[in-house]
């Protein structure tokens, strides 16, 4: 898809408070789970060959896979979804996709997405639906140490059942670890602004709202976090809101009951916020990112929670 093409898919969708996503399953005839279409550069039969980097069974990659002169490690979903971080050596081997037929292909979404490109082996991939953002709920007992911590909201399928959105982030973050010790080593090098306002922060993955409370907080700024947008506007638009009080906002795009987009729209449409800097913060990737925040309103687009981004994006826009 060409970076044209995805701009005005995106701004499009998020313009009439739509979603995109993709509903795949980790077993036959088993629960259906889906991950935004914008986050999948495409999905493949894969026969090729695997090549092991590791023979350790609690490990979440399967091996490197090479297609079109391209080498990626490959993550098999349904090993990850019996992960617990409490316990990272326990054996995994058992957990994986189970083939119908050990010689059929392996079906792999190829995910791209936190500047990382990645595998993710799966059963089988269903089909796309369309979303309103107001049709997709909250997952319950999310940031709880269990499986559900692994999804971030629901939605339902053609049929009513039920269709569970994973926490991909949380993938990315579980399976490489050391993108966490990377953001440690740059959260060494920020130093503290001497800001009085505070910043309201949305985003529905508790892997990236814990990380960017360590962020704000390293940088000794006074934030307000929120789960989702909805909440977020509900915040500012509540009469004991004091806005004056308030010198930016940084936001995801995707997140249920109302997306960063919703976010964007009805604060800068009003003569009482239009005046607060946004700040997308979003884990897709590519050169179309900057162009895409310029057609949503946003002052800015940054990668996914990275430290320095963050810092530079509250000197040059917040409010004092």
């Amino acid at each position: 898809m060409s970076n044209l093409k995805q701009v005005d898919q995106v701004t499009s969708l998020h313009k009439n408070n739509e979603m995109q996503i993709l509903c795949f399953r980790l077993e036959k005839d088993n629960n259906l789970y889906a991950v935004n279409v914008f986050k999948i550069r495409e999905v493949v039969k894969y026969r090729g060959d695997i090549t092991i980097v590791n023979h350790d069974s609690s490990n979440l990659v399967e091996g490197l896979m090479t297609m079109r002169d391209m080498t990626i490690p490959l993550v098999d979903m349904r090993k990850w979804f019996h992960y617990r971080s409490d316990n990272p050596g326990a054996d995994l081997s058992k957990f994986g996709v189970i083939k119908d037929n050990p010689n059929d292909d392996d079906i792999v979404m190829i995910c791209d997405f936190s500047r990382y490109t990645i595998g993710v082996r799966i059963y089988e991939a269903d089909r796309i639906m369309s979303k309103r953002w107001t049709d997709i709920e909250q997952s319950s007992g999310i940031g709880n140490p269990t499986q559900n911590s692994k999804l971030v909201s629901r939605t339902r399928y053609f049929d009513g059942s039920l269709v569970q959105i994973v926490d991909i982030e949380k993938m990315l973050t579980d399976v490489f670890p050391w993108i966490e010790l990377e953001k440690e080593d740059e959260l060494n090098t920020l130093n503290r602004i001497d800001k009085e306002k505070k910043i309201l922060f949305a985003d529905d993955s508790p892997t990236v709202v814990r990380t960017m409370k360590h962020i704000l907080d390293t940088l000794g700024v006074r934030h307000k976090d929120f789960p989702n947008g909805k909440e977020l506007l509900n915040y500012i638009f509540n009469p004991d809101c004091d806005i004056d009080d308030v010198g930016l906002i940084i936001t995801d795009l995707e997140m249920p009951e109302a997306s960063g987009f919703e976010v964007l729209k009805q604060s800068k449409n009003n003569p009482a916020t239009r005046h607060i800097p946004i700040v997308v913060n979003s884990s897709m990737s590519g050169s179309s990112n900057e162009q895409m925040a310029r057609s949503l309103l946003a002052d800015d687009f940054i990668s996914k929670s990275n430290p320095t981004e963050v810092e530079q994006a509250i000197k040059n826009f917040m409010l004092d």
